[in-house]
C-alpha cells in the first residue's frame, strides 16, 4: 500500500510553538511584537519578510522532507488559498497544493476554469479539499443561508458540473442551484487531470455526497472505534473508497518530552473556557458534534482529555483548529499512524505548530518509523511513503 503524506500550510500564521499558541509570531494577521518573526521589527518597523516569505520556506522545506504536498485550509481570517497556492507553485517543484474551498461561493465552471488554469501552470499539482461549512455565524459570515442538507446537494450539482465541463464541453446541465447551457474549458485547458478530490463532512448527507465525488474521504482525527464506524458507513455508499485523516501531531524523542509541551500550554487555558467547549452545541456541523462528544464530562487537568492512548482531544483549548491530536514520543506516534493505517487509512493530513519546525520533527523523527519498531526497518511490502 502506498501512504501519501501531505503537510498543512499555516495559512493564519503560527505561533512560536504550543506553548505560546495564544500568541502569535509568524504571519500579519495579529499586531506584530517584539517575538515576531514575519515580519520582524527593525527600528520598531516591519522588516519585510512577511507571512508569504514564510509560507514559501514552509512548502520548501516540507517539500525537501519528502511530503507529498499541503492542505491549504481557508477561513474567514486568511488569505485566499487559491492565490497562496499559484505563489507557492513557482517556489516549488513536486509539491502538491491541497486547496481547501466551499463549493458554493463560486460557479463550478469558474472553478473549472481557474483549477485548469493553475493545474497547467504547477505540471498538475492542485487537488480540492471540499468542505462544505458548518452553518451557525461563519457562514452567514459568507453570506451562505442555504440549509445544511441542502447545502450538500448544492456541492453534488457543483461537482457534477465542474466534472461535465472539464474535458471541453459542450455540456449542458439543469438542475435546483445551477443551469449551464454548451459550457465546456476551453482549448488546451481541456482534458487535463482531474484534481484528487478529498471530501470533507460528518453527517448522512455529507457521506452520501462523499460515495458520488470522492477519491478520499477525509475526516478529523478521532477515537479509532469512531472512525473505524464511520469509514464502515461510508464504504456502504462507495464501491471503492479511499480515506484521509486530517492529524494534528506533537511528536518528540520522549512521551515526557512531548507531554511537558502539553502541560506549558496548557498553564494559558481558562478554565471557564474548557467548560464553553465541552458545553457548545456546534451549531449544525455534525463534526464539531461528534468532536465534542468525545471529550470527558469533566476534568481535572489536560490528561483527563487523552481519550485513547496519545489521541488527546484537548488542542481546541490551545490553539484554533480540530480537538484532536496525536501526542507522545515519536515510536508512540507512528504506532497510532500504523493503527489508523489498518483502518484503511491512505493518506494523512498532518499538522503542527509552527509548521515549519514541527515538519522537520515529524518527517526525521515519526515518518522513518511507520511499519516498523526502534532499531528496525519497515517491512519494504507493507507502506510506501510517497513524495
Amino acid at each position: 500500500m502506498s501512504i501519501d503524506i501531505w503537510w498543512r500550510i499555516g495559512m493564519a500564521g503560527d505561533p512560536g510553538s504550543l506553548r505560546t499558541a495564544h500568541r502569535q509570531s509568524r504571519g500579519d494577521w495579529a499586531p506584530a511584537g517584539p517575538d515576531s518573526i514575519t515580519p520582524g521589527l527593525r527600528g520598531g518597523e516591519p522588516d519585510g519578510y512577511g507571512l508569504l516569505d514564510y509560507l514559501v520556506e514552509t512548502a520548501k522545506a516540507a517539500e525537501g522532507l519528502g511530503f507529498h504536498g499541503g492542505l491549504l485550509p481557508s477561513f474567514a481570517g486568511t488569505d485566499d488559498p487559491w492565490a497562496v497556492a499559484a505563489a507557492l507553485a513557482r517556489e516549488t517543484k513536486t509539491y502538491k497544493f491541497m486547496i481547501a474551498f466551499q463549493p458554493g461561493f463560486l460557479n463550478p465552471v469558474q472553478a473549472a476554469r481557474m483549477t485548469a488554469s493553475l493545474h497547467r501552470a504547477s505540471a498538475g499539482r492542485v487537488a480540492y479539499n471540499i468542505i462544505t461549512g458548518g452553518g451557525g455565524p461563519p457562514q452567514l459570515w459568507w453570506g451562505d443561508k442555504v440549509a445544511h442538507d441542502d447545502r450538500y446537494a448544492r456541492t453534488s450539482e457543483f461537482l457534477d458540473v465542474l466534472r461535465g465541463v472539464w474535458d471541453g464541453g459542450p455540456f449542458d446541465f439543469d438542475g435546483r442551484f445551477y443551469r449551464v447551457e454548451g459550457a465546456g474549458l476551453p482549448g488546451p485547458l481541456a482534458g487535463l487531470p482531474f484534481p484528487e478530490v478529498f471530501f470533507s463532512g460528518s453527517s448522512p448527507a455529507a457521506i452520501a455526497a462523499a460515495g458520488r465525488h470522492a477519491d478520499n474521504y477525509l475526516s478529523w482525527l478521532e477515537p479509532f472505534d469512531a472512525l473505524r464506524a464511520k469509514f464502515d458507513a461510508v464504504r456502504a455508499h462507495s464501491a471503492a473508497p479511499r480515506f484521509a485523516v486530517r492529524v494534528d501531531v506533537l511528536a518528540r524523542p520522549t512521551a515526557e518530552e512531548a507531554w511537558g509541551e502539553i502541560e506549558r500550554g496548557w498553564r494559558h487555558v481558562r478554565p471557564e473556557a474548557v467548560r464553553a467547549q465541552l458545553s457548545r452545541d456546534g451549531g449544525d456541523s455534525f463534526g464539531v458534534r461528534r468532536a465534542v462528544g468525545f471529550q470527558p464530562e469533566s476534568f481535572t487537568g489536560y490528561r483527563d482529555f487523552e481519550v485513547e492512548p496519545n489521541v488527546f482531544a484537548g488542542l481546541a483549548l490551545m490553539r484554533p483548529g480540530p480537538a484532536f491530536g496525536l501526542v507522545g514520543s515519536y515510536e508512540q506516534v507512528a504506532e497510532r499512524l500504523d493503527g489508523l493505517i489498518d483502518l484503511g487509512v491512505e493518506s494523512f493530513i498532518l499538522a503542527g505548530g509552527p509548521h515549519l519546525e514541527e515538519a522537520y520533527h515529524v518527517a526525521e523523527g515519526v515518518l522513518p518509523l511507520l511499519r516498523g519498531r526502534p532499531g528496525e526497518r519497515a517491512p519494504a511490502e507493507s507502506v510506501t511513503l510517497s513524495a
